[in-house]
């Protein structure tokens, strides 16, 4: 891994029955690659044992509590992670339980991280969730990148096989976040490093 090869965590948000999100993952994990700037690595939450009953110590003062072994690899990942991409629906005007339980699971995973959102939904594409998201890892110390990539009526947007239709103004949106998670990531890293 280059000097400035960093690693990415793509994270499914979703993990409802007949859920569009590995799609929107893949796609998204696709460009990734083709970027250049980052090792990818896909987390399902789907796959992962995610328990509501948090521990009973705030994190603020275990930060690393016990965790259930199916969620190891889960925490692997984040704490390799440089940056972060976050793949929601809407539900019901915000994001999925399942990404609040993973977030709430985990602190110093967040702390210092560039995170980045890919949205999907009916009529609003993701965005509220994103919205919601943000103030979410801000308390989190993390730093949330301004660029996204939203698909709106995303069941109009990709054919069966899940490639998308009209890619252009997607692949314009992910080049551009990528590029200010790549940047973001690399002065966070580096700023880690020193503390």
């Amino acid at each position: 891994m280059s000097s400035t090869t960093l690693r990415l965590a793509v994270v499914i948000a979703s993990v409802r029955d007949g859920r569009f999100g590995p799609v929107v993952a893949n796609w998204f994990a696709e460009r990734a690659g083709e970027h250049a700037g980052f090792e990818i690595d896909v987390i399902d939450l789907a796959e992962v044992d995610l328990p509501h009953a948090l521990p009973a110590t705030s994190p603020m003062i275990e930060p690393n509590p016990v965790r259930p072994d199916g969620m190891a690899a889960l925490t692997r990942s984040l704490e390799r992670a440089d940056a972060i991409v976050i793949v929601t629906p809407d539900i019901n005007r915000s994001y999925p339980a399942s990404i609040k339980t993973a977030i709430d699971w985990h602190f110093t995973q967040w702390d210092r991280k560039a995170i980045g959102f890919v949205g999907y939904s009916g009529l609003t594409g993701g965005l509220l969730a994103i919205e919601h998201l943000r103030s979410v890892f801000n308390e989190l110390n993390a730093h949330t990148v301004r660029n996204y990539v939203s698909f709106p009526r995303y069941y109009l947007l990709f054919d069966n096989d899940g490639t998308l239709l009209e890619p252009e103004g997607p692949e314009a949106a992910a080049t551009a976040m990528l590029d200010q998670l790549h940047w973001w990531a690399s002065a966070l890293a580096a700023a880690r490093v020193a503390a």
